[in-house]
């Protein structure tokens, strides 16, 4: 999986920040993962290596405008690129009505079928390659926060040792790599866990729409190999963010380190904090929580 960053300003975009959106490559799919859409977000698809035509499916973290603005215009480019896939958005209660009316009074016409969920805190989605539990935030309207995990790959045939044997591909390689023993003509049993590398474990990301410290956003941190987590002000800001619902950096690197993430990544900074000033966010989480990067328009992260 990789994090690719399209927006990572906080409200309203500044010269240097564009509104929240961030996808994740699935490399096992193929496909890319939109998580929130704020306004301009498939301007910002011009200037990456994204296309639209990618996208599986948008998780949306709650209905404020900086992460919903973009929606409208990115369904409709999406048909005009004669896009036929099927699409799903998960949200909460009410996107399904702000996208219904913003296509219908536009006169949108999509050439590809929309699907439209609304989630609940506490549920898990199954998918092919990967599964996504949701848990509700703490903010000041309905905020949720995804834990994607990745299903663990199987086990990959040791061709090389095979054909030392003289043993060459085909349906005995089936036989060993679906866990079954088999035997040569010359009557010599190979065991398939000799011929097996150990799985390879399914990596975790966790990323969280707006938020103040809360216990969901540990819960759906636990062990993670990455921590999406806003951090719209310093530590000066305190009050200020928990009154409006929002963590400051220190809350960010406490959330990671309570919950054993290995990398935290900061996002959804104010515009307060331009190039310069973003160091003042990094210099109060790092002490906490050493592995602390902060995201910018483009930044790209391999999990």
């Amino acid at each position: 999986m990789e994090l690719y960053f399209l927006g990572t300003g906080a409200g309203m975009p500044f010269k240097e920040r564009n509104t929240s959106a961030v996808a994740l490559r699935m490399e096992k799919s193929g496909g890319i993962w939109l998580f929130d859409c704020g306004e301009a977000t498939q301007h910002q698809f011009l200037h990456s290596s994204l296309k639209l035509g990618k996208i599986k499916k948008i998780w949306v973290t709650h209905l404020h405008g900086d992460h919903i603005f973009g929606l409208p215009g990115l369904l409709g480019s999406r048909s005009f690129m004669q896009s036929e896939d099927d699409l799903t958005l998960y949200g909460p209660d009410g996107l399904d009505r702000f996208v219904s009316a913003s296509l219908e009074t536009s006169g949108t016409f999509l050439s590809y079928p929309l699907h439209i969920e609304t989630i609940e805190d506490g549920c898990w989605y199954e998918f092919e390659h990967s599964r996504v539990l949701v848990k509700k935030l703490n903010h000041t309207v309905p905020s949720y926060g995804f834990r994607i995990e990745e299903k663990s790959r199987p086990p990959r045939l040791k061709a090389d040792l095979l054909k030392k044997k003289g043993v060459l591909p085909g349906p005995l390689y089936n036989e060993l790599k679906n866990g079954r023993d088999v035997t040569l003509e010359s009557g010599e049993v190979l065991k398939s866990a000799h011929y097996l590398h150990k799985p390879e474990k399914g990596k975790t990301a966790a990323i969280l729409g707006d938020t103040s410290p809360c216990e969901a956003a540990v819960e759906l941190a636990k062990d993670a190999d990455v921590l999406v987590h806003e951090s719209t002000f310093s530590s000066q800001l305190k009050d200020h963010a928990e009154k409006f619902g929002h963590s400051t950096a220190m809350h960010a690197a406490h959330t990671a380190r309570d919950a054993n993430a290995k990398m935290l990544i900061l996002t959804h900074i104010s515009a307060r904090y331009h190039k310069e000033e973003s160091q003042i966010l990094l210099d109060e989480a790092q002490p906490i929580f050493r592995n602390t990067y902060i995201a910018n328009d483009f930044s790209s992260f391999k999990i």
